[in-house]
């Protein structure tokens, strides 16, 4: 028998336990992969404005300040990423009073944590860089540009929670909307506060941190106003602001989840600083050509974080409506639609290819054969990552994450570092492009043998409740009798 139709679904969002699961995941995908497009455009136009008016110093600071920034949004992404499956499961299981109170709980998880982080981060600037092993004529610039990023960290951290619980809900477009309205404050004030106009003054490296920091506390702001101006129905309201005291079963849910989610991130980070500290010793021009290279690979992996994003979201409504059948469609569609996607981009990218360096390094520089041979060694493999992501998304859905945390462990940090280290010798810098390949494919084949015959199934995301202490809800805002 049909599921009855969700009475909390409203314009922007979708009931994801109905339909056809291709087609409306491609729907659902398609804006979380706009909203990656932006982000990287965003950062992109940003390196553009640093390369040109600052140079390849710049260029060099804000690499190495991108690692640091991973690392510290890693610390949190788990936990925001269990918020929202079990506000997604909430939403298939037609209990919105659940899902509301685990988006008050981790709301005011958020905002102790990020403040904290800011703080720490600040203040120790300086030392994480020099630990980076960070050019020394690159980093006043580094710590010059990451200090006011800091600032800008607890913004980004709710910007990022609230459009990951939105996304819960089955609203992928809203999250969309206001990305491009905080990136285009960001993008139009940077090359204003990097090299100043009329009254406002040049500042610099530190401008273009700026531009980020005003970008965010303003979209942040839209966002929160249109949310409670459309009466979503995740929003707190008046007489809801109890839902903003930490409840202990959803908190200790988020944070057991969420840690090795978490983990995961830092897991990928961790492999980046590694492989940023062999960069780092060939010098400023491979680096910046190694930073470029990233920027292109931002976009390649985009499609396969929009479409890990929408298995997620797919895979945790499903699981809490009980409808296994579309569980594991959703893992089927999923790596289709990343392989066409993901296959389209990284041939495009290669047909366009000297047109894109040409925007990050106008003049012909030794950086620039460099970055053709990082891309022709390793850009074809986010294949197989994007693939990985999918199945990932999918178990993790049904609090599965200790397998996920162990298999990115091993392909990154058993593999890649101690493959990268004992070729170097040989390959020299080199084995740092030759060996993401390699991880990628070793994530994928276990990720699938997991899959397939792993125990993820008989996992469970949230411990069942305790009547006295925490009644059921209708769904209604009503205990239930």
């Amino acid at each position: 028998m049909a599921d009855a139709p969700n009475p909390h679904v409203r314009p922007g969002q979708r009931d994801l336990t109905q339909g056809p699961i291709g087609r409306s995941m491609l729907i659902f995908a398609l804006p979380v992969l706009g909203t990656s497009v932006v982000q990287s455009l965003n950062g992109s136009i940003n390196a553009i404005w640093i390369g040109r008016l600052i140079g390849e110093r710049g260029l060099t600071a804000t690499a190495n300040a991108g690692q640091i920034m991973f690392l510290l949004l890693a610390a949190v992404f788990g936990v925001g990423l269990a918020a929202t499956i079990l506000v997604g499961q909430a939403m298939g299981r037609r209990d919105l009073m659940e899902a509301k109170r685990a988006v008050g709980t981790m709301a005011s998880f958020f905002a102790v944590v990020s403040v904290l982080l800011a703080a720490l981060g600040y203040v120790a600037t300086g030392w994480m860089l020099r630990q980076m092993g960070t050019p020394l004529d690159a980093q006043p610039l580094a710590v010059a540009y990451l200090q006011v990023i800091f600032l800008a960290l607890p913004f980004i951290y709710f910007n990022t929670f609230l459009s990951m619980a939105l996304r819960g809900t089955g609203d992928s477009r809203t999250p969309f909307r206001f990305t491009i309205f905080a990136t285009l404050i960001d993008v139009v004030l940077n090359p204003v506060l990097i090299d100043g106009w009329g009254p406002i003054p040049a500042m610099g490296i530190a401008g273009s941190a700026t531009a980020t920091l005003v970008g965010q506390i303003l979209g942040l702001g839209a966002l929160l106003v249109y949310v409670y101006a459309k009466r979503f129905p995740i929003r707190i309201t008046r007489d809801e602001l109890h839902l903003l005291r930490p409840n202990p079963r959803l908190l200790r849910a988020s944070v057991t989840k969420g840690i090795p989610m978490g983990l995961q991130m830092i897991v990928i980070s961790l492999s980046g600083l590694a492989m940023i500290g062999i960069v780092n010793r060939y010098g400023s021009t491979t680096t910046a050509a190694y930073g470029v290279a990233m920027q292109l690979w931002a976009y390649i992996q985009m499609p396969a974080l929009a479409v890990g994003a929408a298995a997620s979201s797919f895979a945790s409504q499903n699981i809490g409506a009980k409808r296994w059948d579309r569980v594991e469609r959703t893992a089927g569609a999923g790596i289709v639609i990343n392989l066409a996607l993901t296959g389209a981009l990284i041939l495009l990218v290669y047909a366009v290819e000297r047109p894109l360096i040409r925007l990050f390094l106008p003049g012909d520089t030794a950086a620039w054969p460099i970055v053709q041979h990082i891309n022709a060694a390793g850009m074809w493999a986010y294949l197989f990552l994007g693939a990985t992501f999918v199945l990932f998304a999918v178990v993790r859905a049904n609090g599965s994450v200790l397998a996920p945390l162990a298999i990115l462990t091993i392909a990154l940090l058993i593999v890649r570092i101690p493959a990268a280290n004992l070729l170097e010798p040989q390959l020299g810098v080199n084995a740092v492009w030759y060996t993401a390949p390699l991880s990628m494919i070793v994530a994928l084949a276990l990720s699938a043998a997991y899959y397939r015959w792993g125990p993820w199934r008989a996992a469970r995301m949230l411990e069942p409740a305790s009547p006295a202490a925490d009644p059921p809800s209708t769904g209604l805002g009503v205990p239930a009798a």
